[in-house]
């Protein structure tokens, strides 16, 4: 963006704007970090820092100041042609300190602005990727390996890997939640186990796609166990496995399925057969002729069918192990007013049906022992 000591060229960057969360920040990590502005300038075209000015100025005349996001008044009346923006998603005011750098933006024949941000779903970041004049490139944490410890590397792999929050901050995915979503992505987090518990029974949950092609609906697959000692108000569950499977044959996912039972040692087999009727379950016995199966019809729309699921999670009756990460980006999708995603959310289809055979249909059916005494 800034050349050497050379004279400018016509379209290079005259005058740049350093935008991080804080003054601090931006002259710790932007200009003086390690991988800073100064460390990775070669020596004939390394930049002096006025720290009075806030400003670093290269031999060639190029100047780039630094601003706070937390002052986004701080940018009216100054003009670039470029600019540098640190950690946009963590801004407590960022679309106010986004709108006023569009503005100070007005130098040179086409100003340009590089966002470097770990991809938090916060609204101006959502907006910024959808702009059509953004251009998107993202790394993984391993991707920068040679310049971080093993040590740390092994750790936040044990303890996030599988997790929304290892898929934002050691993948690089922008991990979205919908407004208004029935499940939020902080709380599924907080619910998560390490080591499942002995469970009472273990269900494996089928929501079928209508065809079986590469541009089909995924066959939705969950696992879930329950724990049921004591009153239904004390019944808790958890997710156990994601199998879910696209683009594959009835007979393929009817394998999956099965495969999955004899995985986690399940029950009984859930699976919806509103679309398939009875060519579900000739399907599956084709696979396993004595598979344990319930078949269940969804005469409710999706939400209906979510919310009293949802409930469950806003009780802490639902924990969910590592590894889920997909299934739970589509949770956090799924609002009052229908699926704010992609295609149809099968993997929920298949949790929802999972946890509500493991939990609502039988505390509907549980009377409480009555003792008489003689």
């Amino acid at each position: 963006m800034v050349e050497g000591a050379r004279p400018l060229d016509k379209g290079q960057a005259k005058r740049v704007a350093l935008v991080g969360e804080t003054l601090d920040q931006v002259r710790e990590v932007m200009v003086f970090g390690e991988s800073g502005i100064l460390a990775c300038s070669p020596p004939d075209r390394r930049p002096t820092w006025s720290a009075t000015r806030r400003c670093l100025t290269w031999p060639n005349g190029a100047e780039a100041m630094a601003f706070s996001a937390h002052d986004p008044e701080g940018l009216r009346g100054p003009q670039f042609d470029a600019a540098w923006v640190d950690e946009l998603a963590k801004w407590k005011k960022a679309g106010d300190t986004w709108d006023m750098l569009q503005f100070a933006l007005r130098l040179g024949d086409r100003p340009q602005v590089c966002v470097t941000t770990t991809p938090r779903s916060v609204p101006a970041l959502r907006q910024l990727l959808n702009s059509p004049s953004t251009v998107v490139t993202h790394a993984p944490t391993e991707a920068n390996r040679a310049n971080l410890a093993d040590s740390f590397l092994e750790e936040v792999r044990a303890r996030y890997a599988g997790t929304r929050l290892g898929r934002q901050e050691l993948d690089g995915v922008l991990v979205e939640e919908a407004e208004g979503a029935l499940w939020r992505a902080d709380d599924l987090d907080t619910a998560r186990l390490k080591t499942p518990p002995e469970f009472d029974r273990v269900l494996v949950a089928v929501d079928p796609p209508v065809t079986g092609h590469k541009g089909s609906d995924a066959c939705g697959i969950v696992v879930v166990g329950a724990v049921m000692q004591g009153a239904p108000q004390d019944w808790r569950a958890v997710v156990l496995d994601d199998a879910t499977v696209q683009g594959v044959g009835p007979t393929a996912w009817a394998r999956r399925a099965i495969t999955a039972m004899e995985k986690w040692g399940g029950d009984r087999l859930v699976a919806e057969v509103n679309q398939g009727g009875d060519l579900v379950e000739t399907v599956l016995r084709q696979v396993d002729p004595l598979v344990p199966l319930t078949k269940v019809h969804a005469s409710k729309g999706k939400v209906a069918r979510a919310e009293p699921v949802a409930a469950l999670y806003e009780q802490g009756r639902v924990s969910h192990l590592a590894g889920l990460d997909v299934l739970e980006d589509q949770m956090t999708r799924m609002t009052l007013k229908g699926y704010d995603g992609k295609g149809s959310p099968d993997r929920v289809d298949a949790l929802v049906w999972a946890l509500t055979e493991a939990l609502i249909v039988p505390a509907a059916k549980w009377r409480q022992p009555r003792f008489r005494s003689i």
